[in-house]
């Protein structure tokens, strides 16, 4: 896989199935080079033959279908305006506009009778983010900043646009289109006709300076919406979440979980008898605890809510996990050991497989047919980036071919293996290699997170390396995720301890296993918390011929007060004395690295900012190390997941060239 296939790279979105289970909705999504920017349009499937595409717009995205089956909802970019709801006849057709709002729609839910929606969409201060026409971002009043929480990677200030709720009817997509009126005379004072553009303006549901809204999901009579509210954290740093239930007919609220309850709510759901069931993890009692989480499944019984999952090991916390409730029972994501299963949960806590095998599921949904429940889930695996799976009382297939591509320009796949470590630990990873004898270089690719992990699914940065003639090395150390939250947790105020220990000895390990690999020529590199650790590596062990340090969290005392997790992160992970920051900070020990390094850095990461990787590099090369630096502007901290296509091709160009620079694959 050469760089440029990432155009091969579709991934699949969350489904969403019919109520009879006779057909499926689904989005695609790709980067294209030539367009600079990600693409995708929305399918249809009948879980027989081919699916065919029934939307034709440039980022068609979230289909999701009514209640009755009848109509699809989804998201579109509208230029200048961000991405706004339309409609469409299930069957296909032309789309129907239904917002117009500022800035765009984050997310929406249909209410349960198909008549109406809810969406979220953020509401801008009057002044700010071309609200006036001429109005410049240079001469918008100062920001006044009076809490920890002001800022977000991806969007930038957020204090002065917070995240609200609307309703606003679901249009006839069989009416009359909106015609653009014709020129003409007007009289002296007459204002200039607009064209009208959706059927039926949006009313704001929620309102409040300083509060912003996550998550919709309507109660079962379709009269309150269920959704989280937080503020600015005016005075202390809080974790938890408060859940209220919204009245879609004034506003009221009433809170249905209390910041008391101590739990960080990441999805809501509403079961057809009314039961709410939330995605959650606890806090503790410093309310700041997210280390590990054990993110866990638990249902509103009573006037408290009560965990149906281990948090121990049961880990519900993937990104974008959600619930999907399926009569009385509900079906969550579980990742374990680089795979993501769905799991069946009853109300009792019985925990049943409905899919699992060398997959990582980005999304399900579920519906009743006359054979039984029928479950669709996009998926990633070892040769394609997503596809569809259908798993019913036929069994569990694939019902689409969107890897076919990316298998054409070749793929390496990855041996996984487990070696044990210097204290006896287990560290469980997978080693991609080249064709031909060798003797191969070989890089030791480490994760960001660190709460994350690496997967089976096929993995750009690995492949283009092994293209390139490298070997890759690369494992789930501790502190990742997927393997119990002990395992999670073992490097809180440790970092830098048994996590190096761990990457050191899964490289050599996955040496020793393969006679074609060169032990003495390597390398290493990584992002955000897989910066840190390379950075932390060179300061402790010079056998690498070059590092690639990535959008790296270096120095955890700046990191405080310029991260838009700054307020939290680092106490949780590293700690607050000068102590512990001295002991575990890259940037306190970069006098001992000697290894060439290339510090590659987006202008606007807010999660790990620009700073972090000036410092390191500035301090570098004042001590005469070998050092270079790349800042991609435009971009934030996803600049390899999301970024602009032309960004991340121009970024693998220069990886390439910096480890045929440092680590020739000839001697």
């Amino acid at each position: 896989m050469k760089p440029q296939d990432i155009s091969h790279l579709i991934s699949v979105s969350r489904p969403s199935i019919a109520p009879d289970g006779s057909f499926a909705v689904f989005a695609t999504s790709r980067p294209d080079a030539a367009a600079n920017r990600s693409v995708g349009q929305l399918w249809r499937t009948d879980f027989t033959g081919a699916p065919r595409r029934i939307t034709r717009g440039v980022a068609d995205a979230a289909p999701m279908l009514s209640p009755d089956g009848t109509r699809i909802a989804f998201l579109r970019g509208v230029e200048k305006k961000g991405a706004q709801l339309h409609v469409v006849d299930a069957a296909g057709g032309e789309p129907v506009q239904v917002t117009d709002v500022h800035g765009g729609v984050s997310g929406f839910e249909w209410a349960p009778d198909g008549q109406s929606f809810v969406f979220a969409a953020r509401v801008a201060e009057e002044g700010r983010y071309g609200t006036i026409d001429g109005l410049g971002e240079a001469a918008e009043a100062p920001r006044k900043v009076t809490g920890f929480r002001w800022h977000a990677n991806g969007l930038g200030y957020t204090i002065d646009r917070p995240s609200h709720l609307f309703v606003v009817p679901a249009p006839d997509v069989t009416a009359e289109p909106f015609y653009a009126p014709a020129p003409a005379v007007l009289a002296e004072g007459a204002e200039k006709p607009k064209q009208q553009v959706v059927p039926a303006e949006a009313r704001q549901l929620t309102h409040g300076d300083g509060k912003t809204y996550a998550g919709i999901a309507f109660t079962a009579d379709g009269t309150e919406v269920i959704t989280t509210v937080g503020d600015v954290q005016p005075t202390t740093i809080d974790l938890t979440s408060t859940v209220v239930a919204v009245a879609v007919a004034d506003g009221a609220e009433r809170v249905v979980v209390a910041p008391e309850a101590n739990l960080s709510v990441g999805d809501i759901a509403v079961a057809s008898d009314g039961t709410i069931a939330l995605l959650a993890y606890s806090v503790g009692e410093s309310r700041t605890d997210f280390v590990a989480p054990g993110m866990g499944l638990w249902i509103l019984d009573g006037d408290a809510p009560s965990a149906l999952t281990d948090a121990e090991t049961i880990d519900l916390g993937e990104v974008g996990s959600h619930i999907v409730p399926v009569g009385e029972d509900f079906l969550v994501l579980n990742r374990t050991r680089g795979r993501l299963h769905a799991l069946r949960v009853a109300r009792g806590g019985e925990i049943s497989t409905v899919i699992d095998g060398d997959v990582e599921i980005g999304g399900i949904d579920a519906a009743e047919t006359p054979a039984g429940l029928r479950v669709v889930a996009t998926v990633a695996q070892a040769d394609s980036f997503g596809e569809l799976l259908v798993s019913d009382a036929e069994g569990t297939r694939t019902v689409t071919n969107f890897g076919e591509g990316l298998q054409g320009s070749g793929i390496a796949t990855p041996t996984e293996l487990t070696i044990t470590g210097r204290d006896g630990y287990p560290v469980h990873g997978w080693l991609a290699t080249p064709t031909g004898d060798g003797p191969h270089p070989v890089i030791l690719m480490i994760h960001g997170g660190p709460y994350a992990s690496y997967g089976v699914h096929v993995f750009d940065e690995v492949q283009t390396l092994v293209d390139a003639g490298y070997a890759v090395a690369f494992c789930n150390p501790r502190g990742s995720a997927g393997y119990g939250t002990a395992h999670g947790r073992s490097i809180r105020q440790a970092m830098g301890t048994v996590d190096f220990h761990d990457v050191i000895d899964f490289l050599e390990g996955a040496v020793a296993s393969d006679a074609r690999l060169d032990g003495e020529r390597v390398g290493v590199m990584g992002g955000s918390y897989g910066g840190y650790l390379t950075a932390w590596v060179t300061t402790q062990d010079h056998r690498f011929a070059g590092a690639i340090v990535e959008r790296g969290f270096l120095e955890p005392e700046s990191f405080v007060g310029t991260s838009d997790i700054g307020s939290f992160f680092g106490i949780e992970y590293v700690g607050g004395s000068a102590e512990q920051i001295a002991a575990q900070s890259p940037y306190a020990h970069v006098d001992n690295v000697k290894t060439p390094t290339l510090v590659i850095h987006s202008e606007l990461d807010f999660r790990c900012p620009l700073e972090q990787a000036t410092r390191y590099y500035s301090k570098l090369k004042h001590n005469g190390v070998d050092a270079e630096m790349l800042i991609f502007p435009g971009e934030n901290h996803e600049l390899t997941r999301s970024g602009q296509p032309r960004h991340r091709l121009e970024r693998f160009a220069a990886v390439l060239e910096w480890w045929d620079r440092v680590l020739p694959v000839a001697k």
